[in-house]
C-alpha cells in the first residue's frame, strides 16, 4: 500500500501520514461510521490490516472496500460473534495487533435518571460496556501469545466529567470502560499488552449530528463549554487512536487519553 494523502478537519490536504503500522492487523468495531470509518481510513493509510466491523452490512461492506481490509458482520453484544470476528482477524493476517473497540449507542430513550426506563439503560449497556468487556476478553488471547498488542477502547469525556443534560446509562457506560481499560492495561503490562481509554469530546458524526438535530438548546448547551469554540472532527479522533495503535506511545497504558479540545481542562471558556 502507498502512502496516502489524509485530509484535514478544515479540508486542506495534508502531506501523507507517516507509516507506523505496516503489517499489523487492526480490528475495528463501528467502521461503518464516525469514528470507526475515519479510523479505519487512518489506520489502512499507516500500513495496517483492517478488519471492518459492523452490525450494518452495507456500511462495514463500503468502509472494507474503500481502505482494502476484511469485512466482518458483527453484533458485538454477541460473545460468539465477537469471537469469530477476532478468529477471522487471526486467520486472514496472522496476528491481531490493534484492538480498537469504538462500536457503541447514544439513543434518544436514555436521558435522566428520572427519565430513563431500565430497558434503555440496559441497552446500552450491552451495547457500550459489555461489547467492550467481549471483544478484550477475545483479543487478549492472541496479543498474550504475541505478547504485543494495543487495545483502544472508545470511553468518552464524559467518564471523568458530571452534565446536567444527562444520559445516565451512557454516561455510566463510558465510566466503566474506563476503569475497565484501566484494570486491563495494569494486569497485562508485562506481557507486552497495553490497554487505553480513548475519551473524545463532542465530535461531529451523523450520530451527535441527529442528537442535536432534534434538540439544538442541548447543542448550544455544550458548545459554550468547548475552549476551541467547535466539536472536533473525526479525522481528530482517528489520529489519536493511531498514535496509541503505534510504537509511538509504548509508555502509554491503563490510562483516560483526553481528546476533548480543552473541555476537562476549562474553569471558564474564552468569549
Amino acid at each position: 500500500m502507498t502512502d496516502q494523502t489524509v485530509t484535514s478537519p478544515g479540508g486542506a490536504p495534508q502531506t501523507p501520514v507517516c507509516r507506523r503500522l505496516v503489517g499489523r492487523t487492526a480490528v475495528i468495531t463501528g467502521a461503518g461510521s464516525g469514528i470507526g470509518l475515519a479510523t479505519a481510513r487512518r489506520l489502512a493509510s499507516e500500513g495496517a490490516n483492517v478488519v471492518c466491523a459492523d452490525i450494518d452490512e452495507r456500511a462495514g461492506k463500503t468502509a472494507a472496500e474503500e481502505v482494502g481490509g476484511t469485512f466482518v458482520q458483527v453484533d458485538v453484544t454477541d460473545a460468539e460473534q465477537v469471537e469469530a470476528l477476532f478468529r477471522t482477524a487471526y486467520d486472514t493476517y496472522g496476528s491481531v495487533d490493534i484492538a480498537f473497540n469504538n462500536a457503541g449507542i447514544s439513543p434518544p430513550d436514555d436521558d435522566s435518571i428520572l427519565e430513563t426506563g431500565l430497558e434503555a439503560w440496559k441497552r446500552v449497556q450491552e451495547v457500550n460496556l459489555t461489547s467492550v468487556y467481549l471483544c478484550c476478553k477475545a483479543a487478549i488471547p492472541y496479543m498474550r501469545e504475541q505478547r504485543r498488542g494495543s487495545i483502544i477502547n472508545t470511553a468518552s469525556f464524559v467518564a471523568r466529567m458530571g452534565a446536567a443534560t444527562s444520559q445516565i446509562s451512557y454516561t455510566a457506560s463510558k465510566g466503566g470502560v474506563l476503569a475497565m481499560s484501566r484494570e486491563l492495561g495494569v494486569q497485562f503490562a508485562r506481557e507486552g499488552i497495553r490497554v487505553n481509554a480513548l475519551c473524545p469530546g463532542p465530535v461531529n458524526t451523523p450520530l451527535l449530528q441527529e442528537l442535536f438535530a432534534k434538540d439544538p438548546e442541548r447543542a448550544a448547551r455544550r458548545l459554550v463549554h468547548v475552549p476551541v469554540g467547535r466539536f472536533a472532527e473525526a479525522e481528530e479522533i482517528a489520529a489519536a487512536v493511531a498514535f496509541l495503535a503505534s510504537d509511538d506511545s509504548s509508555f502509554v497504558n491503563a490510562t483516560d487519553f483526553l481528546v476533548d479540545g480543552g473541555i476537562a481542562g476549562a474553569y471558564v471558556t474564552p468569549l
